[in-house]
């Protein structure tokens, strides 16, 4: 390759491998049918609901955080999430879909419980009787020792 070919291909988006691209070998892990999963909440903490693609970074694991009820549904929202792209390729996968068939009717059941106890979840939801209540107080971490 020339110079000027060279240039070119270390330019963004020219879409040909420059003689000065070095070498590497990619591995991804295969997801095997029926995986094994962590809770919703122990994923949320580990960054993956599947222990077979816990890999922790220099092996530092991130600390588990206090129960709270916006942090339960981060993790079913998490877990949602990771399950729907594992679903995305292990589409058979029947134990995985009737999970995350209930987590989603946890995670209903627990915005609207969250948000009839705090208020709105989503911005989206705060506008009401032609007001909008997204900034009422007090937050749901103002709240001390469960007091309203």
């Amino acid at each position: 390759m020339d110079e000027q070919q060279n240039e070119l291909c270390c330019q963004d988006g020219y879409g040909c491998l420059p003689a000065c691209g070095p070498l590497a070998n990619p591995y991804v892990p295969f997801q095997p049918e029926n995986a094994a999963i962590y809770e919703a909440p122990v994923a949320l903490i580990r960054g993956t609901l599947f222990p077979g693609l816990d890999l922790p970074f220099m092996g530092l694991v991130n600390r588990e955080e206090k129960n709270t009820p916006l942090g339960e549904l981060m993790a079913l929202g998490f877990a949602m999430k990771e399950l729907g792209l594992y679903l995305d390729t292990h589409m058979n996968d029947t134990e995985a879909a009737e999970l995350f068939e209930q987590y989603a009717k946890l995670y209903q059941e627990g915005q609207a419980a969250y948000s009839a106890q705090y208020g709105p979840l989503l911005q989206s939801d705060s506008v009401s009787d032609g007001r909008y209540h997204w900034l009422n107080d007090p937050w749901p971490w103002e709240y001390e020792g469960g007091a309203e």
